[in-house]
């Protein structure tokens, strides 16, 4: 067999492969080969108002809260209320039993009338030059001596009544009539929840977009998707150096008494408005660290270009740096795309379409 006879199969071989690779292609103006055009939609990227927001988890508290305790050991011998009574500033809860500061009381009483009684006899003789300016001295001081042992035991006695500090929904009652109390023995808890104090962590970062009277909206899952707003009041003056977070404090009206101190909320704080540039979330890709869009030049052709993204919202991203206003770039069909690649704009495709290669 003749060498022209073995290489002739393999020659139409390679005719039919040269064929074959033309098919479907575009010469470009110099004879070579070149991809067809992309298509795809394109938006072009224009200044928008953008109200972006703090997201953060909080614990809720009550305005005022405390424990009410005994001062002193003693009987309980009348308790007037009930778990989870409204009580106001002064009412009294529990009486406590005080003979002997009762009998005490009216010994020192008996002394106070007659170091008072002494003490004006004393005068009128003064008056008269009947008496030594010393004795008038020494009953001055006898019945400041038997009012100030007077006020000592009322004082004593008030320590067996106890009131209430504030307004407030009073806890579990924790005594009963008959119970031996000491000095620390709680009686039952009370909080001011007609409002709420909300306090939760922010990171360092956001801290210059922090300040007295910004509104927050917060959430609990008790309430499904019930928005409770309040204002935010205090920024905490340290950044704690392990979470590198600040402390924030805000309140919440709470007029229906629906919250309650230690429910666990989400709290979204509202920035200011401001103009950002903003493109549509499946316009970025992301490789790596780095993302990019595909911006579209004059001639129908796409460079891809660096850009780095800010916050996010639903479908849509801020571009903080990379892009300026007026760029056009390409939103569906970034997955086919390379830089330098030629383009073809068609109308937009429904969303969804863009991860099927539309």
């Amino acid at each position: 067999m003749s060498a022209v006879s073995v290489l002739r199969p393999a020659l139409g071989l390679i005719a039919c492969v040269l064929l074959l690779s033309g098919c479907g292609s575009e010469r470009d103006g110099q004879g070579g080969f070149q991809m067809p055009a992309a298509t795809v939609t394109t938006a072009a990227v224009e200044p928008v108002q953008w109200v972006d927001s703090i997201q953060a988890l909080g614990t809720a508290q009550a305005l005022e809260s405390v424990m009410v305790t005994a001062k002193v050991t003693e009987t309980v011998s009348r308790v007037n209320f009930e778990d989870g009574d409204f009580v106001e500033t002064g009412a009294v809860l529990v009486e406590l039993t005080g003979r002997a500061e009762l009998a005490e009381l009216q010994e020192a009483q008996a002394a106070l009338r007659e170091a008072r009684q002494q003490l004006a006899r004393a005068e009128q003789l003064a008056e008269r030059q009947l008496v030594a300016a010393s004795d008038l001295d020494t009953r001055r001081a006898a019945e400041q001596s038997a009012r100030a042992r007077m006020q000592t035991i009322q004082a004593r006695l008030g320590d067996r009544v106890i009131t209430a500090p504030f307004d407030g929904v009073l806890g579990f009652r924790q005594v009963s009539p008959g119970t031996l109390v000491t000095p620390g023995t709680t009686i039952a808890s009370l909080d001011d929840i007609r409002r709420i104090r909300l306090e939760f962590q922010v990171p360092e970062t956001f801290l210059t977009a922090l300040e007295p009277g910004q509104v927050i909206q917060a959430r609990s899952a008790a309430y499904g998707d019930r928005v409770f707003e309040g204002v935010l009041r205090t920024v905490g003056s340290r950044v704690d150096p392990v979470t590198r977070s600040v402390s924030v404090r805000a309140e919440i009206e709470n007029t229906e008494l629906l919250l309650r101190p230690g429910m666990l909320m989400t709290v979204r704080i509202i920035r200011a408005p401001r103009d950002a540039l903003v493109v549509p979330e499946i316009a970025l890709v992301q490789i790596g660290s780095q993302a990019y869009v595909y911006r579209v030049a004059g001639d129908d052709r796409v460079s891809q270009v660096p850009v780095r993204a800010g916050s996010r919202r639903s479908g849509e991203v801020e571009i903080v740096d990379g892009l300026e206003p007026g760029d056009r770039i390409v939103v569906q069909g970034v997955v086919k795309l390379r830089d330098g690649a030629r383009i073809e704009e068609v109308e937009a495709i429904a969303g969804g379409a863009e991860n099927g290669g539309a």
